[in-house]
């Protein structure tokens, strides 16, 4: 029981009449989320707020295959120095998806020449081109779980934090519209408009903003040029230090600024909600 936000975890395994498929068995592990634990204990409270987060259970077959594309993924990305554009990858990957509809989102579809030629993908031909090589040496991987795969090795290889992964993406066939990624001339408005669509909050914008600390502004894409921090290939806080150096300062820049730790836990949070957007939906 955690102290931190007085709830219960309950874990159950429930089974579905899904026909197989090479990415997920017959049964799913689901995890059954009581909020709060006072509305168990105490009669009086009107309801419990039950949440239920079900990931497709793999086969043994595709867990290793997880495993052995992960191993290359991370000396690939490494000898490649390409971290940012892959994080780029798996990021626009699941930006697209869009609550109300149910569409878009990290099912494989930005590997279509149709939505590489979105405005916003510009230059992640680059990344999808490095990626095949590999992905072909997996072919019992969906491209959903395989780039969000590449994205969580992308921070990890670069000193950030680990980020939970939970395999059964199943590639869908047709792209989403364009439109639905933040346009970096837009305000704060928009950004906003953008993740509640997606169904982030706040705090998961913030957070997710600090993975700028990878990469650098290309002009012929966002209409910017640069490197966002000092060292465009190490995973830290350095995004907030200098946000806050710029005077462009708020409450949660000012506490990832000065606790990397709690950056590190929250960024790993909101990247792993991106990257299941539309997947075991609670």
């Amino acid at each position: 029981m955690s102290n931190k936000d007085n709830s219960i975890t309950v874990r159950r395994r429930v089974h579905s009449s899904f026909p197989y498929s090479p990415v997920h068995s017959m049964s799913f592990a689901a995890c059954v989320r009581l909020v709060p634990e006072s509305a168990l204990l105490c009669p009086f409270l009107p309801s419990v707020i039950i949440m239920v987060k079900c990931y497709p259970s793999v086969s043994e077959e595709y867990q290793k295959a997880i495993e052995k594309a992960k191993r290359k993924l991370r000396g690939f990305i490494a000898e490649k120095n390409c971290a940012p554009l892959i994080l780029r990858l798996a990021w626009h990957s699941a930006g697209t998806f869009d609550k109300k509809s149910r569409t878009g989102g990290p099912f494989g579809t930005i590997r279509f020449p149709n939505e590489l030629a979105h405005g916003a993908n510009n230059g992640l031909d680059i990344a999808v081109r490095l990626l095949e090589p590999i992905k072909e040496q997996f072919p019992i991987l969906s491209y959903a779980d395989f780039y969000q795969l590449a994205g969580v090795v992308a921070v990890e290889i670069t000193g950030g934090p680990e980020i939970p992964f939970h395999p059964g993406r199943e590639d869908k066939p047709e792209p989403p519209p364009e439109g639905r990624l933040p346009d970096a001339t837009k305000g704060s408005d928009h950004l906003r408009d953008v993740f509640y669509t997606m169904g982030l909050s706040d705090q998961d914008i913030v957070a997710l903003s600090g993975g700028h600390t990878l990469g650098r502004a290309h002009k012929e894409r966002s209409g910017f040029e640069g490197p966002w921090t000092s060292n465009p290939l190490i995973f830290d806080n350095s995004y907030f230090k200098e946000l806050l150096a710029g005077e462009k300062e708020g409450l949660l820049q000012l506490k990832y600024a000065a606790d990397e730790d709690a950056f590190f836990a929250d960024y790993a949070e909101a990247h792993q909600k991106l990257s299941e957007l539309g997947f075991a939906d609670a």
